[in-house]
C-alpha cells in the first residue's frame, strides 16, 4: 500500500473510499496508505510521484525498471488506460504494513494475481516499489525475471514460517504439509486454477514439487511480518537437482488461529522442471 493519502485531493480520496466500500460491501476503513491500484486509477499522478522520498523507482515484471518522474508518470498513465479499457475489477486480498515496508496483494479480474512491495523511509515515503505477478495467465508462458534484491544470509523467518522454509529447502514432504492447518492452502503463481487445499492435496503437491531430486531452496532477501502474515521476497536459484537462472519472487504466508499456516500465496515466474506442470 504505497501512496500517501494527504497528497491526494479530497475529491479523489472520497472516490477511493467509496470504491473500497463498494468492493467490500461495507464502510471502508480509512487506511494509513492508499492502495496501489486505487491511487493509479485516481489519475492524480503528482500524488503518486510525491509519495516517493526521491525520484520514483518501480520494478515491473514486464516493463522492467522504471525510474524518474517523467517515465513513471507515463507508465502510470498508460497503465490506467489499459485497466480502464478492459474494465478490470480489483479485489483486495491482503495488506501488511510494518515500519519500513508495506506489502499489498490483489486479484485483477481479467489476468491474475498481483503482489506489491514498497520500501519506506522514516517519514513513510517510498524508496522503491516492486510489483510481482506471473505472466502465465496472460501469455501461457513464463518470463524469466532477474533478481531485484540481494540475499540476506542473516535473515531468518519466525515460528511456523521458518519451519516451512526449512521443509521447502530440504524437500521434506511431511514437514511441509505439517506446517499447514488441516484446511490450509497453497496458491501457485498461475492463479486460483492452481490452488491446493487440505492435507491430501498439499501432500500431492509437495510430492510433485520435490520429485526432481530435492527441495526448493530460496535466497531470502526481505521480510515484512505483522504477526498475522509474513511476506518474503526471495530469489529462486534451483529446483531439486536443476539449477535455475536466479529469479525474483515474493510469497505471502498467513497464520491461522492455530499458529500454523492458513495459506501460502506465491508470486514468481519460475518455470518448474516438472513434466506436465505449468
Amino acid at each position: 500500500m504505497p501512496w500517501e493519502p494527504e497528497l491526494f485531493s479530497g475529491r479523489a480520496l472520497a472516490q477511493i473510499w467509496e470504491r473500497r466500500a463498494e468492493r467490500s460491501k461495507r464502510r471502508a476503513e480509512r487506511l494509513a496508505a492508499v492502495p496501489y491500484f486505487d491511487g493509479l486509477m485516481s489519475g492524480e499522478t503528482d500524488a503518486l510521484i510525491g509519495s516517493f522520498a526521491a525520484e520514483p523507482e518501480l520494478h515491473h515484471p514486464v516493463r522492467g525498471r522504471i525510474k524518474g518522474a517523467r517515465a513513471f508518470g507515463r507508465f502510470m498513465t498508460d497503465a490506467k488506460t489499459w485497466l480502464a479499457e478492459r474494465n478490470v475489477i480489483v479485489e483486495d486480498v491482503n495488506f501488511i504494513l510494518t515500519g519500513g515496508r508495506g506489502v499489498e496483494e490483489v486479484v485483477l479480474h481479467l489476468d491474475g494475481d498481483v503482489a506489491l512491495a514498497a520500501d519506506r523511509d522514516e517519514d513513510a515515503r517510498i524508496i522503491e516499489l516492486r510489483v510481482y505477478f506471473s505472466t502465465w495467465p496472460l501469455t501461457g508462458a513464463h518470463l524469466i525475471r532477474p533478481p531485484l534484491l540481494q540475499p540476506d544470509p542473516d535473515l531468518h523467518e519466525a515460528d511456523i514460517v521458518g519451519d516451512y522454509q526449512r521443509a521447502l529447502a530440504s524437500g521434506d514432504v511431511e514437514a511441509a504439509v505439517a506446517a499447514f492447518e488441516p484446511g490450509g492452502y497453497v496458491r501457485e503463481p498461475a492463479g486460483d486454477a492452481y490452488l491446493h487445499r487440505g492435507t491430501s492435496e498439499l501432500r500431492a503437491l509437495y510430492e510433485l514439487f520435490f520429485s526432481n531430486g530435492g527441495g526448493i531452496p530460496l535466497e531470502h532477501c526481505t521480510v515484512a511480518d505483522d504477526g498475522r502474515a509474513c511476506a518474503l521476497e526471495y530469489n529462486v536459484t534451483a529446483w531439486g537437482r536443476t539449477e535455475l537462472p536466479p529469479q525474483a519472487g515474493i510469497a505471502v504466508y498467513v497464520r491461522g488461529d492455530s499458529g500454523k499456516l492458513a495459506s501460502a500465496r506465491i508470486y514468481d515466474d519460475a518455470n518448474p522442471p516438472l513434466s506436465g506442470h505449468p
